[in-house]
């Protein structure tokens, strides 16, 4: 065959590939992408949702109110995705009324016993919004500011930045405190948060988030019949404020997660521990091995086959299990969220660390002049 003629076939099919749109990706392949979408109005301005996608079209929706994760869709076994953490569909519910769905916790995260601590031989008086003590940086905390954003696409991943100053005093703590949070959306179904914060005087610190999740599916009714591996041989024991007393070894209680448990089946056990919490409402200190990023838990719902990893460079991770859900919020869905309907796992120092500095096997929280605060967390989600 004339060679002119093998080069206008070859043109000929060439077109045609293009024509059709073919390509060397797989053809189940979703674009990388972030859309901003308006989220309702708080009493800072007008609040924005930044819905992240992967290639494998799982989607993570975060708002910078609070800088707060809405939705998270995850495949079950069968490669359906389903949205597993509990929130509401615009900014007026969080407002109204929400029990810290999703939202970075902060300026410290869990709780300071009587809201008072001692810094460089300086007391500090917080403010008291659980009961006697201090709870996830006071009545107007991290989850009730709209915080700055901006968006990123990489070659493998999509990520939002927010980034918030916290003026000196604010809620009684010192220090004008600037922080970035990062959540990042990589092609492996893995959301990672990245924290850094600075100061410009001595104060505490300690950043979470606080998603509720129910990998049966956001509105399921119970997280009881979820399995948990929690990779830890100590927790931290509490009295009945909820405030820690000591590290306890977990053998020989319900606090021991080294093997599958169903989280229901040992949570109304007649326990000093779970009646103080009523429920699982504890910090397990997390084994740590070479590795920058300790394994902390894994989640397995049986019914859906979904399963959630986190990894983290903290050295505990608060268990709840939602005990104080009644039933009286309407998710987004329209369903109800019941009593222990969404669970949380939050990674963490340990709470009321700010007054067990320099105590054995407690981390410092101080963050000084010229450090940068770091945290990072990744959850890593999946099926079997």
């Amino acid at each position: 065959m004339p060679v002119h003629r093998l080069f206008v076939i070859a043109s000929f099919i060439a077109g045609a590939f293009a024509i059709v749109g073919c390509s060397t990706k797989p053809a189940n392949e979703i674009p990388m992408s972030i859309e901003k979408t308006p989220f309702g109005v708080t009493p800072d301005g007008n609040a924005s949702l930044y819905a992240l996608t992967n290639k494998n079209g799982m989607v993570v929706k975060i708002t910078d109110y609070g800088g707060t994760i809405t939705e998270v869709w995850a495949v079950d076994r069968n490669g359906t995705r389903g949205d597993v953490v509990l929130g509401y569909k615009s900014v007026e519910g969080y407002l109204a009324k929400s029990p810290y769905f999703g939202c970075i916790a902060g300026r410290y995260a869990n709780r300071i016993a009587d809201g008072n601590f001692s810094l460089d031989s300086q007391s500090y008086s917080l403010v008291a919004n659980n009961g006697k003590n201090h709870l996830h940086g006071g009545t107007r905390g991290f989850d009730k500011y709209l915080w700055e954003a901006n968006s990123t696409t990489g070659e493998d991943s999509v990520s939002v930045t927010f980034t918030r100053t916290s003026p000196d005093g604010e809620e009684g703590y010192p220090g004008a405190l600037s922080s970035k949070v990062i959540y990042t959306l990589n092609n492996a179904d893995e959301l990672r948060i990245d924290y850094e914060a600075t100061t410009d005087k001595s104060t505490v610190l300690n950043l979470t988030n606080h998603s509720y999740f129910n990998l049966a599916g956001e509105g399921s009714p119970t997280i009881l019949d979820h399995e948990l591996v929690i990779y830890a041989d100590q927790f931290v024991a509490t009295d009945d404020t909820n405030i820690p007393t000591s590290l306890a070894d977990v053998n020989g209680t319900p606090m021991d997660f080294r093997k599958p448990h169903l989280i229901g089946t040992r949570i109304n056990l007649e326990d000093e521990q779970l009646k103080f919490g009523l429920g699982y409402d504890h910090t397990w200190v997390i084994k740590r091995g070479e590795a920058d990023l300790a394994h902390a838990i894994t989640l397995h719902d049986p019914g859906s086959g979904r399963v959630l990893e986190i990894h983290t460079d903290q050295p505990g991770i608060q268990f709840y299990t939602g005990n104080y859900l009644d039933g009286s919020i309407t998710g987004k869905s329209g369903k109800p969220y019941p009593h222990r309907s969404g669970l949380c796992l939050e990674t963490q120092v340990f709470p009321d660390s700010p007054n067990h500095q320099g105590e054995e096997g407690w981390r410092s929280c101080v963050l000084r002049p010229g450090e940068t605060y770091r945290h990072v967390t990744v959850h890593k989600f999946s099926a079997r």
